[in-house]
């Protein structure tokens, strides 16, 4: 737990000098109270106003932009920090297809404020109370904070209620998903999985998203690939190999037809953006 000034004063050179995107193994959570920070995640640069919270999720790619005005708490955790009910009531809100930018509810917003400022205060008082009451303090206002900013706005009833339904048969199929995007490419595969008809799981795709299921799981393996070739720096034949692609050239079309550019010239591009500092 630190504030952005401070870890931008404590990191003068970097990670944004020159600025390289990376794999993010913990949780970041930062309030912007002063100014406006600039972050991409998943290579798509997010604009953060003051009043807003950015949150990177371990598996996004993240990239920094140079130092601004940018002022606020700046939590930084770990995916098993939180009790197991707390997880699991907050498995849609940590879900890698959250929101990276949230406005919490105007009736939350100074609630969580405080919070987070109660939470700096705790983290920064090690030494001032038992350690293991020190510990219990700081989980237990971390997750009060999380379960309050579940009710942004910005989170669609499904996503921030579970859903029931045919929001719970997406809701499935997204955890489905996320663990077999490697070895299964088709409708017919996340249906049988599910235990459910194409059909059914295709109206419950187009009713969460508006895009079919094949259009998901493509967006999946795509956003997956642009993670290892940009901020991973692995060459197109692992990535081909590691997505399921039988044949490097079709992963090469596939990546071409959905970006406009081959797999090498996104992995330059993404090395370029480091070595002219943006």
């Amino acid at each position: 737990m630190s504030t952005v000034e401070d870890f931008f004063a404590e990191h003068d050179d970097w990670p944004w000098n020159p600025p390289r995107p990376g794999r993010a193994t913990f949780h970041y959570l930062i309030l912007v109270t002063e100014g406006e920070l600039l972050h991409d995640v998943d290579h798509v640069t997010r604009t953060v106003t003051c009043g807003q919270w950015l949150w990177v999720r371990p598996g996004h790619t993240q990239c920094w932009h140079p130092p601004g005005a940018a002022r606020g708490p700046f939590i930084l955790f770990e995916p098993d920090v939180l009790t197991s009910d707390a997880a699991r009531l907050l498995a849609p809100l940590t879900a890698h297809e959250a929101p990276a930018v949230l406005s919490p509810h105007p009736d939350d917003a100074a609630w969580l404020r405080q919070t987070a400022l109660q939470l700096l205060d705790e983290h920064r008082a090690l030494g001032r109370r038992r350690l293991d009451v020190h510990h219990a303090l700081r989980r237990s206002l971390l997750e009060s904070l999380l379960l309050r900013l579940a009710n942004s706005p910005d989170l669609t009833p499904t996503v921030a209620a579970g859903g029931t339904g045919r929001g719970d048969t997406y809701a499935r199929f997204v955890d489905a998903l996320e663990l077999h995007f490697r070895e299964l490419h088709r409708a017919a595969d996340y249906a049988r999985l599910l235990g459910c008809s194409v059909r059914t799981l295709s109206r419950a795709a187009r009713d969460a998203t508006g895009k079919g299921v094949r259009e998901v799981i493509h967006e999946r393996r795509l956003l997956e690939a642009r993670r290892l070739l940009g901020g991973a720096g692995w060459d197109a034949r692992a990535v081909a190999a590691h997505l399921g692609f039988t044949d490097p050239a079709n992963f090469g079309r596939f990546f071409r037809n959905h970006t406009g550019l081959t797999p090498a010239a996104f992995a330059a591009c993404e090395g370029g953006r480091g070595e002219t500092g943006m």
